[in-house]
């Protein structure tokens, strides 16, 4: 089974990196650029489940190793094993 974590910038958190991506990108003619986030992707693999027990697993993944509560966000996606 397959975890999958996409982090972000909580909304109103500085993001250095996002913003030097986005002057990058409007220098390279992409005008329309208003703004970037750069956050993280996380794949984590494990052993076959029910999707009920791997969220909260991943829950808890989150909030003790992989998510810094005060400045990200996230979301998850379940990817059962075929």
């Amino acid at each position: 089974m397959l975890i999958k974590f996409f982090i972000r910038p909580r909304k109103g958190v500085l993001d250095p990196q996002g913003r030097a991506v986005a002057e990058n990108l409007r220098s390279l003619g992409f005008s329309d650029v208003k703004d970037v986030k750069v956050g993280k992707y996380i794949e984590v693999y494990i052993e076959d489940k029910t999707v009920e027990e791997a969220e909260k697993e991943a829950h808890e993944m989150a909030k003790k190793v992989l998510v810094n509560d005060l400045i990200e966000e996230y979301d998850i996606e379940i990817v059962e094993n075929r």
